[in-house]
């Protein structure tokens, strides 16, 4: 029983929790069409992204089961974004209807060949994923109060790369491991073992 509340109950996976009840107040936002909160409550659960993972390196309480809460999280958020901006700012989603769809797909893809492979969920956060996410956050806001895409264009192909490399990570892993660095790691570990 003291394992189980060490897992669950640390600081950085309470923020993980955390998010996953903003991802659920994010869909009540915008179904009652409130488009400035939605966008604070927003900004709050991409803090959260940002402050769990670094609390727990620094309060060494990495563990398996917080990266897979946070990636579990992260995916209430995105589901959240979409379906929320869909409600909410339905003519600026759809001019930028194509970026969305390769977000889906850099998204779904390295996660069905990582569940086809290992029979779960990549949960690598790596480099390239913290900064595409953290890319694509921050450019929803000025496509959301501005109607300016191009940060959000851009962003979707720093997603494209990191989808590539948590491909490529997986195809190069032999059983799944979380929080890796970038693909380099993995070479350098092989190298230095042999």
């Amino acid at each position: 029983m003291g394992r189980f509340f060490n897992l669950c109950y640390n600081l950085p996976n309470l923020i993980s929790c955390a998010r996953l009840i903003l991802a659920c107040l994010l869909f009540y936002l915008a179904w009652n069409g409130f488009e400035l909160t939605f966008l604070v409550i927003l900004a709050l659960a991409f803090l959260s992204d940002i402050l769990d993972g670094a609390l727990a390196r620094a309060l060494d309480q990495v563990t398996e089961f917080g990266a897979m809460l946070d990636t579990w999280a992260d995916l209430s958020v995105y589901l959240a974004v979409g379906f929320g901006s869909w409600w909410l700012w339905p003519e600026i989603v759809h001019a930028v209807d194509l970026y969305l769809y390769a977000i889906v797909g850099c998204f779904v893809l390295p996660n069905l060949y990582s569940t086809l492979k290992f029979n779960t969920y990549t949960s690598y956060h790596t480099l390239a994923n913290k900064l595409a996410a953290f890319f694509i956050g921050l450019s929803l806001f000025p496509l959301f109060l501005a109607n300016i895409s191009w940060p959000f264009k851009i962003s979707v192909l720093i997603y494209l790369f990191a989808a590539i490399e948590d491909i490529l990570i997986t195809r190069y892993l032999e059983k799944p491991i979380a929080n890796i660095k970038h693909l380099g790691q993995l070479f350098s570990e092989k190298h230095s073992r042999s």
